[in-house]
């Protein structure tokens, strides 16, 4: 199956150039709000989708297990680095469109700054889908397109692109910003029913963010984030959405599917094989790396 082209972070330093140096304490907070605010209080297995260094996972705590998922493997020894290794915490490079597990084995999943950069976001979401529970909940958030400062620019000729249609733009190749109803319509049409929207960053400017203490701002935001409920007008947007199907199923006894033919997988480290098609895929130094012709190790 020929997929679409990703996003890779290797060799970058992404959690340090830009959130903990880059001024984005703000989002930051604003973020870890939401994430409260939606995420449920107990879980068993969750999957990070474009987990990055981890910079999210540690707020992930009421589940009992949580599986990193990231194309690039250096940023999965960064999160490493961070989380440190045990029992808790499974860490997997793979693609995003063949996600390397058997159906139905996670009650949970977030993805948080990853759906921007998807040219196929509805083949994304579907393989989310997939490996979710009847009843799975997942967190999901995505740069929108139809937010204030966009429709001001549009209204005054300085850009070309409308932030009413619903056709996503790419402002640089493999980053997309996307309208609510799109959005809406995919996890729809994958089999996910939206619970609750917040919208994020009403106020991110930079000289409110240069001028009125970080706390304060969290706190206006905190206060607008439930207005998500009734408009989108913000760079950023999460949501909760559930599983339609509500049948209960028994949890598979595989848990690793081969990305290449969907046959299940033994966990054998440090070599993975399937016997179905031939591929084999290498765990090293705790990661498991399904990717399929993975790209070199360089920046």
């Amino acid at each position: 199956m020929q997929t679409p082209p990703v996003c890779n972070y290797e060799g970058s330093d992404y959690q340090n150039t830009f959130w903990e140096e880059g001024g984005r304490a703000y989002e930051d907070a604003c973020e870890a709000v939401a994430l409260e605010r939606l995420l449920p209080h107990n879980g068993r297995h969750l999957l990070e989708l474009g987990a990055g260094a981890g910079r999210n996972t540690p707020r992930y705590q009421a589940y009992e297990h949580i599986t990193l998922l990231d194309y690039s493997r250096s940023q999965l020894q960064q999160a490493q680095a961070r989380l440190g290794t045990s029992d808790r915490y499974r860490y997997v490079a793979a693609d995003i469109y063949r996600l390397p597990f058997v159906d139905g084995v996670f009650d949970g999943a977030t993805m948080i700054r990853t759906l921007h950069h998807m040219a196929d976001p509805c083949l994304a979401l579907s393989q989310v889908r997939r490996v979710l529970e009847p009843r799975a909940v997942f967190i999901l958030e995505y740069a929108n397109k139809r937010n204030l400062k966009s429709i001001l620019r549009y209204m005054l000729r300085k850009q070309d692109w409308s932030p009413y249609s619903r056709e996503a733009v790419e402002y640089i190749p493999l980053n997309f910003d996307f309208h609510p109803a799109a959005i809406r319509e995919w996890l729809a049409a994958v089999g996910f029913r939206i619970e609750r929207t917040l919208t994020v960053s009403h106020l991110r400017l930079g000289f409110l963010k240069r001028h009125v203490p970080t706390r304060l701002l969290v706190a206006l935001d905190s206060v607008l984030q439930h207005t998500g409920e009734l408009w989108q007008l913000t760079p950023s947007v999460f949501l909760r959405a559930s599983v339609t199907d509500s049948v209960n199923k028994a949890l598979p006894e595989a848990f690793f599917a081969c990305p290449a033919c969907s046959a299940p997988l033994e966990d054998t480290p440090p070599l993975i094989h399937c016997s179905a098609c031939g591929h084999s895929y290498p765990v090293a130094d705790n990661i498991y790396d399904f990717r399929i012709n993975p790209p070199s190790e360089t920046t």
